[in-house]
């Protein structure tokens, strides 16, 4: 842009040889104004990821760092088959999971744990030390008791080295599915030291012999790859050091600050006229261009996740492009911006430098030395001397004078990280549910509720059979049910009519989960149909009571033939809302019903949270006959009656009646006391049952209190009584 203007502006002044001069004073201010910034260091990584390639050097990990690491051994992927089936007239699915069992080299000192874990940016182990899949994992410190992990001595026989002195994460059979079946780039929080940082722990393995006492306050976490050149060089800019190999021991210190600054002597007066400083005895250097001091610190900020983070130092921005320095260590946002501040005014005020002649070389003064000169203001730092002729010349830097902490804000701002919960414990309901009455659907209809709090991810079923061996039912996915348990019991009532009188009180497993009211007219639809232990209700109304408590009231009851359990209710019985996400199980899998146990384990789970299934054999079993009523003939005798029902005939739209859905119509009708073994049974084609005189006579003198009992009979099953007391 400069270019442009100054080569205009020449050529109307001046002609071409103008507008040459005037391009070249704007390239040069061009090249001021927009060259790169100028940057020190090696440049930030933005996250290192974990490798697997020869040659590769494990780096050394100090404080709490955020890195990847070197795969150092692997399995092949192992393939698992999974079958889920619905059962008859329904195809089996067939799917296949893969894991990977594996080992990575995270520093090649040791360190004292692990804390989090990111696979391909994604949460992977918690601050709590939980997977947020499925597997195991081992972490080796490094230390040099160390024993080989097992997996790899069994895999590896005699060849497998403990690694001792180098800290390595092992993976045993880690679930793939949600990173493509592959295995994942890692990368790990790394806690190597609780001391604070300091220099004499960096150098003490590769440097022997060296006293290197310097606190690298500030400094939370630091990764190191090169020699120790590197790593001085890495840290001067920040942690201003002097290095002493004049003795024996090479000695590193902060610079000098001194209780009192040495006093210079008088400047020596050159004798030669060319000589610096002429009669004065000094020269003053203030270099005004050049190299922009520095003003802008990149580093690794760990309330950012280790995301990089960037502080500016105070003032007004220099001239040109900031000069940026890149810091691949652990630093807090606060302590970044103090650092890069202290950097950018010590390189300001280091711009004012002089030449001081003295005539006597005092062993005490030596690069590094604060000292304080006649006549001028502030301390300088001793940075070189040189031998002349006409005496000892000095060179001198002006050290910064103490200034407060930076003001302004320091937030290292927001980073999009993945909630880390820990996985709770899940919940399980099992249960049958009546058949609908449509040929297609396969019996039984098992489904499996399940559920927990936040941070749950899904879980296995599995079914035992009535031997104790736990046997796969796949996945529930994770979708959560709504499924709770009763606080107090809800009363008997009628299947006939809409209750407005009952209510009960049930607590969800998920506190987030919520109920809805529904109309009269969605009622009719099917609308909030549940199973609170083995009746199935719709309610009109749920009441928020709060903590995850609702009051249901406006019931009908006894839906899909369960009347049977209007008056067995009990406190702590299951609550499952059936229009809830729900899975159906395989019944080819789980094997009879009434004796299988259904289980459910998730990452949160020690064991197998458990359940029976409820209403086994519903599906299967003709619904009880209503309406029992006797009739006394004239000439004696006694008449029963009754009205059969049908298997999924819950709607009765038209006034005919249903068809049976069994392949014939019987009935068994028994006669006894109620409460012990019948005295007789009769077996019926046709809802009623006609007795002489004379047999019902005897049947009244042998029981005087005895009632008829009437079930149908279906294809696999026999119902439910229906008692009818005779009058």
């Amino acid at each position: 842009m400069a270019t442009l203007v100054f080569s205009a502006i020449g050529s109307l002044l001046g002609g071409p040889l103008g507008g040459s001069i005037g391009a070249l004073a704007g390239r040069q201010i061009d090249a001021l104004l927009f060259k790169p910034a100028a940057r020190e260091g090696p440049r930030l990584t933005e996250l290192t990821l974990s490798a697997s390639s020869y040659g590769l050097t494990v780096p050394r990990q100090h404080g709490r760092v955020r890195t990847g690491g070197q795969v150092i051994w692997a399995t092949d992927l192992v393939e698992a088959r999974n079958r889920q089936g619905n059962g008859k007239g329904r195809p089996a699915t067939i799917s296949y999971t893969y894991s990977a069992s594996f080992a990575v080299a995270v520093s090649s000192r040791p360190i004292e744990g692990i804390g989090r874990i990111w696979a391909d940016g994604k949460l992977l182990r918690g601050a709590a030390g939980d997977l947020k899949i499925g597997g195991t994992m081992r972490v080796h410190t490094g230390h040099g008791d160390q024993p080989a992990d097992p997996l790899l001595a069994a895999a590896e026989g005699g060849a497998c080295p403990a690694y001792r002195g180098l800290a390595y994460v092992v993976f045993e059979d880690l679930q793939l599915a949600e990173y493509g079946n592959r295995i994942p780039a890692l990368s790990f929080e790394i806690f190597a030291d609780s001391a604070p940082l300091s220099l004499q722990a960096m150098l003490d393995p590769v440097v022997p012999d060296c006293d290197a006492e310097v606190a690298l306050d500030g400094l939370d976490g630091l990764t190191i790859e090169g020699s120790p050149a590197d790593l001085l060089t890495l840290l001067d800019p920040v942690y201003p050091l002097d290095c002493d190999a004049c003795d024996a021991q090479l000695t590193i210190r902060p610079e000098r600050s001194q209780g009192a600054p040495l006093v210079l002597p008088e400047p020596a007066i050159a004798s030669a006229s060319d000589d610096f400083g002429g009669k004065a005895g000094f020269a003053r250097n203030r270099a005004l261009g050049g190299e922009a001091p520095l003003s802008v610190l990149r580093h690794y900020d760990p309330d950012r996740d280790y995301q990089p983070g960037v502080q500016r130092a105070n003032g007004p921005p220099a001239l040109g492009q900031p000069r940026v320095l890149e810091l691949p260590a652990t630093i807090a946002a606060p302590a970044a911006r103090r650092l890069v501040d202290a950097a950018a005014r010590r390189r300001a005020w280091a711009r004012h430098t002089l030449a001081w002649r003295v005539t006597q070389l005092d062993p005490a003064i030596r690069p590094g030395t604060v000292v304080a000169l006649p006549g001028e203001s502030g301390q300088w730092r001793v940075r070189a001397w040189e031998w002349r002729a006409e005496g000892v010349e000095l060179k001198l830097e002006r050290i910064a004078p103490t200034a407060p902490d930076p003001s302004g804000a320091t937030d290292p701002g927001r980073v999009g990280s993945d909630l880390d919960l820990l996985s709770p414990p899940t919940t399980l309901v099992a249960f049958e549910l009546p058949w609908d009455g449509n040929p297609a659907t396969p019996l039984p209809q098992l489904y499996a509720a399940v559920s927990a709090g936040s941070g749950w991810t899904g879980a296995s079923l599995l079914v035992d059979q009535g031997d104790g061996a736990w046997q796969p039912l796949g996945t529930s996915g994770r979708g959560k049910a709504v499924i709770g348990t009763a606080l107090d019991t809800l009363a008997s009532g009628s299947p006939l009519l809409f209750d407005r009188a009952s209510n009960v009180t049930v607590t969800l497993f998920d506190p987030a989960a919520e109920l809805g009211n529904a109309t009269l007219r969605q009622l009719a639809q099917g609308a909030n149909k549940a199973l609170l232990g083995n009746e199935l209700i719709q309610f009109a109304e749920a009441t928020p009571l709060g903590t995850g408590q609702w009051r249901l009231s406006g019931l009908l009851r006894g839906r899909g033939g369960t009347e049977h359990a209007l008056g067995a209710h009990a406190a702590g019985e299951p609550f499952v809302l059936l229009d809830s996400p729900l899975t159906l199980l395989d019944p080819a899998l789980t094997g009879p019903p009434e004796q299988a146990l259904i289980g459910a384990l998730g990452l949160g789970d020690s064991a197998p949270a458990t359940s029976p299934v409820w209403l086994a054999g519903i599906g299967w079993r003709p619904l009880s006959p209503v309406h029992g009523r006797t009739i006394t003939p004239s000439g004696g005798g006694l008449e029963l009656h009754w009205t059969r029902r049908a298997r999924g005939g819950w709607r009765w739209e038209d006034g005919v009646d249903l068809p049976l859905n069994e392949q014939r119509e019987a009935y068994v009708v028994e006669f006894g006391p109620g409460s012990g073994p019948a005295m007789s049974r009769w077996d019926c084609d046709s809802p009623q049952l006609v007795l002489a005189s004379g047999e019902w006579s005897a049947l009244v003198t042998a029981t005087p209190a005895g009632v008829f009992t009437v079930r149908q009979v279906g294809d696999r099953a026999l119902s439910l009584p229906l008692v009818i007391t005779p009058v």
